[in-house]
């Protein structure tokens, strides 16, 4: 009988040192090159192609379907971009392009369903003053094209306005700002006024003849013009690009049910609370009527923008050549099918009485959106953050009870993960930073400018290596037989997690709806620890690794592509914020931050047997010819480094 004992003892203990010993085996090598070629893949093939999709552009062909025709659109493009630059006072700004206007206006008169609607075009001069930031703006004379459209069985006294302006900076021919919102407008109203589908509200189309140089038409307009008493809410379009999408960047203020009927009728949705509140926080040298109509006409409203192509934006080539038909057919689709929403949105009736609070909202690749309030945002985030604080302690109690230790043997472990996670996490932050303050001192600021890609070299590698070092060396220095590499694997990703938490919590406590980017992969992280809790993944080695990777599918590419927008987006806008600041700073900012989301809980933590940053230290370096000191870098990695160039006109190395 005791030898029967011992032999089951003797068993029992091989089969534990056998799963130990499986618990501490790590990945193999060559699994390595696999991981960030997935990732980028993912990157290359799905989010960057999403953001540049566009639909199909409609011909005179589909006149008789009621819808938007980019190509009628297109001609109407062509013709008001010819005119040329159209600067306030000019003959062009203040007869030529009035003129177009009025004789495209007078075409959709001739065209329209008189049984239907009536219209009514309005030419006015307008003349005043208003402060603005430091200084007066006084104007006189400034020209405002506005044409109400109204439907025979509408009894309404709430109108809806749509406005948009055509004058430009100089030596520009404002084919993008704001001409390709003007011929929106005008084809919009030509569909509406010509299709027998009625609406409760009048909707007033407003050609505004003075924005480039202050705000000054839509000044006029919404503090003197008989119609604006009665304008209850705006849709401003406007450009800070040329062609692509266009993206709401401002909503409201205070009224989230305009964002739920820009949900409803938007066709190709692509909007972002993170651009509200980086647009509103200034330090984008740019602003639009939008403000004039909220501040003046106390009306809520929707601010949309091209934002794509920046680079032409207030320049001479700023022309029709580099705006795609399908561009238009984009913008049109949504401006149409936004405009007949809101021309029935019962809100308008009194738009006072639904003041209710901020939204937040976000498009998924453009084929989703989502959106909330922000009282249900605050409630969201604290219940994530405190179900991933829960869910990490029962994972600890798991760890112990599995490791035979006690939870304060793990929890002490879990400290000091933690702390070294936090370090990683201010790494990643910073060592992009430091990057661009050291280009900006040696006079080499704004590299990157006319290759946004090369953010991916010059700040996306260095924070893989911040985010990476600290917890790879850990992982490779520390000896503990206790617990096993997974578990602590497990550790810095609860740690990453923890992270992610207070920051929801504190930036929501701070007011910052924005803070949903930071619970998006902390939700997923929660849904793969539960399930790895669950199916007891969570003590086969790294067998849970699988489940935790796939969780953080959407949230990659949701995070990639915010980011890679707003690099897309604000890179352009570096070339004309002055040198008072350092534009490198927010670029490297975004690109820290985006890598931070996307790879926090997907960089190496020792799960594999050689420290993946290597692959980040190689892909920094950028060179266009093989030179011997290339050749000597290259030969310092060990042999299952992926070696690769990029191309660049740099020399040498990035520090």
């Amino acid at each position: 009988m005791e030898d029967k004992e011992k032999l089951i003892s003797d068993k029992l203990t091989e089969d534990e040192e056998m799963v130990k010993t499986k618990a501490n085996e790590n990945i193999p090598w060559y699994f390595a090159s696999g991981f960030p070629l997935f990732w980028g893949l993912l990157f290359f093939a799905v989010v960057i192609p999403f953001f540049y999709r566009l639909p199909t552009a409609l011909t005179m062909e589909d006149a008789n379907k009621n819808v938007f025709i980019a190509e009628r659109a297109y001609k109407d493009l062509y013709t008001l971009s010819n005119i040329g630059n159209k600067l306030l006072g000019s003959m062009e700004n203040e007869i030529e392009a009035v003129n177009f206007i009025l004789k495209e206006l007078k075409k959709i008169k001739e065209d329209l369903l008189e049984d239907y609607f009536d219209m009514e075009i309005d030419l006015s001069q307008a003349s005043g003053a208003f402060s603005y930031y430091t200084r007066l703006n006084v104007y006189q004379g400034v020209q405002n094209i506005a044409v109400k459209l109204t439907p025979k069985t509408s009894t309404s006294e709430s109108y809806l306005l749509v406005n948009s302006h055509f004058d430009s900076k100089p030596a520009t021919p404002s084919a993008g700002d704001a001409g390709f919102m003007v011929v929106t407008m005008l084809e919009v109203l030509r569909v509406i006024a010509t299709t027998k589908q009625t609406f409760d509200h009048p909707i007033v189309f407003l050609f505004n003849g003075a924005e480039e140089v202050g705000l000054l038409a839509s000044h006029g307009f919404i503090t003197q013009h008989k119609w604006a008493p009665y304008c209850k809410a705006v849709v401003n379009l406007d450009a800070a690009g040329s062609g692509g999408r266009e993206v709401l960047f401002q909503s409201g203020p205070n009224h989230p049910w305009l964002v739920n009927y820009y949900k409803k009728y938007i066709k190709h949705p692509f909007a972002t609370t993170v651009a509200e509140e980086i647009f509103q926080s200034g330090i984008i040298p740019s602003d639009t009527d939008f403000r004039q109509f909220t501040t003046y006409g106390k009306i809520p409203g929707l601010d949309l923008a091209q934002c794509i192509n920046g680079f032409v934006y207030h320049t001479k080539y700023d022309t029709i050549d580099v705006i795609p038909r399908e561009s238009l057919q984009n913008t049109g689709d949504n401006i149409l099918s936004l405009v007949r929403g809101l021309s029935n949105a019962t809100e308008l009736y009194d738009t006072k009485a639904h003041q209710t609070g901020h939204a937040v909202y976000f498009d998924f690749l453009g084929i989703y959106f989502v959106n909330y309030s922000e009282a249900i945002g605050k409630f969201f985030n604290i219940s994530a953050a405190g179900a991933a604080f829960i869910l990490i302690y029962v994972s600890l109690w798991r760890m112990a009870d599995v490791s035979h230790v006690s939870i304060c043997h793990v929890a002490r472990w879990f400290i000091l993960v933690l702390v070294i996670q936090i370090i990683s996490f201010v790494l990643g932050l910073a060592l992009p930073l430091v990057v661009a303050h050291v280009f900006d001192n040696l006079g080499l600021s704004l590299t990157y400018y006319s290759t946004p890609l090369l953010v991916i070299g010059l700040y996306v590698c260095p924070s893989l290596i911040g985010l990476s070092l600290p917890i790879t060396v850990y992982c490779s220095l520390q000896r503990n037989d206790k617990i096993s590499n997974a578990y602590h694997v497990q550790l810095a990703l609860h740690g990453h997690a923890v992270i992610l938490a207070l920051l929801a919590i504190g930036l929501t406590i701070f007011g910052l709806r924005s803070s949903y980017i930071f619970v998006i992969p902390l939700i997923f992280y929660i849904l793969s620890l539960v399930l790895n809790l669950m199916t007891t993944l969570h003590d086969r080695g790294y067998a849970w690794t699988g489940l935790l990777k796939a969780s953080q599918i959407i949230p990659f590419v949701y995070s990639s592509y915010i980011f890679y927008i707003l690099i897309v987006v604000l890179t352009p806008m570096g070339g004309r914020s002055g040198s008072s600041s350092n534009w490198d700073l927010y670029i490297a900012a975004m690109a820290a931050a985006g890598t931070v989301l996307s790879f926090g809980f997907l960089k190496p933590n020792g799960d594999f047997n050689v420290p993946l940053f290597q692959l980040g230290v190689s892909a920094h370096y950028i060179k266009d010819d093989g030179d011997a000191q290339s050749v000597k870098f290259a030969s310092s990695f060990p042999s299952y480094s992926i070696l690769d160039q990029w191309p660049a006109l740099y020399q040498r190395f990035i520090f």
